[in-house]
């Protein structure tokens, strides 16, 4: 028996802010919608065009409150071939919430909360 990756899956609360910030912050783009015929919910694949990995956004009808993340310690990765270029892209978006220098890495919050990992190109493949 054997087992691969899909998508993970992101709850939000404003679905066209989230698809902006996702375009703007990774490059992800719409593979695949699906919406309940009564309206209750929109489900929203993105891909990044090279791995066939996806991050599903959830949307649910009605849904106000935030989600609660916990202390957040779950996150995405995603591995740049630009670290400068895309630091300075994420420091202008002000999405930035932490830096570990020591490890050359560093986080940004999408609008839900959600943190996400953004690692340099490295020959060992963190």
């Amino acid at each position: 028996m054997k087992f691969t990756f899909a998508h993970n899956n992101f709850n939000v609360l404003d679905l066209d802010k989230s698809l902006k910030f996702y375009k703007e912050a990774l490059g992800l783009a719409e593979t695949r919608r699906i919406k309940a015929q009564d309206g209750s919910f929109t489900l929203v694949f993105l891909g990044d065009g090279e791995t066939p990995h996806k991050l599903e956004l959830t949307w649910l009808k009605g849904r106000k409150a935030k989600y609660g993340l916990g202390d957040n310690e779950f996150h995405l990765a995603f591995i740049t071939d630009d670290f400068k270029a895309a630091h300075a892209l994420h420091k202008k978006m002000g999405c930035v919430c932490y830096v570990n220098e020591g490890m050359g890495i560093y986080f940004i919050e999408d609008p839900d909360g959600y943190w996400i990992e953004i690692l340099p190109h490295r020959k060992d493949k963190v």
